[in-house]
């Protein structure tokens, strides 16, 4: 008997497959999603010994099943494969020039006044008043908002902490910040479907949500213990003292206009040598 030939594309096959199978864990862990996607690859794999060994019957309704279960899987997993989408395209920074292709003619981030955010959130860590800040950085946040109630007011201390106050109407929820303007409340966010410690709250969970799905930074005030939390990139700070509050967020902004400078540079070299090469083809 012949030994089934194995070449590197086979190999090269595998390996895409294995890595799409591990995102699609990463993504959907936490949740029931995994359990579910084991029994659809055991009906396939059932469906695979079936043809193999001329079981018609069997083979034909499990075919069927297979082929009307990927509309069911897009409806099933609608969540998880948005937040594989928007995953993929917050990492893949090679491909920032269609974001920009879409986002033309649209206001660059207004300039962000901190005060009254740092000074807001030191009040009401004290008198343990919970909040939930989102600063937009680049990413497009305008679903976010829409989700929730348009304010489109100057960023106050005041403000925001009547918004936060326990029996406002508008306390539950996120309050979202682009440069120096309030621009929605009471705003859902994703939570994340991740393992997280027991003890996170709702507010803490969403932020961290958040910050997986786009670049904002997320201020968070526990109504339990009126510490203050940090969160982007997936990942969150807390316990952070008031005093050091403002220090903290404006090492988080300045990173940002760092990485922000780089890829503007980048990008300017790109240019640079796009121009060069198309000089150099005309020439020729």
């Amino acid at each position: 008997m012949d030994f089934i030939p194995f070449t590197l594309i086979d190999l090269i096959d595998i390996v895409l497959v294995a890595t799409i199978m591990y995102w699609i864990y990463r993504v959907t862990r936490g949740t029931n999603a995994p359990y579910i996607f084991s029994g659809i690859i055991a009906i396939y794999l059932l469906w695979v010994v079936t043809k193999a060994l001329n079981m018609e019957l069997l083979s034909s309704m499990l075919g069927q099943v297979i082929s009307v279960g990927v509309i069911a899987l897009i409806i099933l997993f609608q969540p998880e494969l948005r937040r594989f989408l928007q995953l993929i395209g917050l990492r893949q920074k090679h491909f920032n020039f269609i974001t920009r292709i879409f986002s033309a003619g649209e206001e660059e981030p207004m300039a962000l006044n901190i005060d009254p955010i740092v000074i807001a959130c030191r009040d009401m860590a004290e008198t343990k008043t919970g909040a939930l800040i989102v600063i937009r950085q680049e990413s497009d946040l305008r679903l976010i908002a829409e989700g929730g109630i348009a304010i489109d007011a100057k960023t106050s201390v005041s403000l925001l902490k009547n918004i936060f106050f326990k029996n406002a109407p508008l306390h539950d929820g996120a309050v979202l910040i682009e440069g120096e303007r309030i621009v929605a409340a009471k705003c859902i966010l994703p939570v994340t479907q991740t393992e997280v410690p027991k003890d996170y709250g709702t507010r803490h969970r969403a932020a961290i949500g958040m910050s997986e799905i786009s670049d904002a930074i997320i201020l968070i005030v526990s109504e339990e213990t009126g510490g203050i939390s940090i969160a982007q990139g997936g990942e969150l700070r807390r316990n952070i003292e008031p005093a050091r509050l403002q220090q903290t967020l404006q090492r988080y902004l300045v990173r940002n206009e760092g990485r922000r400078a780089r890829r503007e540079e980048a990008e300017r070299k790109q240019k640079g040598l796009r121009k060069l090469w198309h000089q150099a083809f005309h020439k020729e």
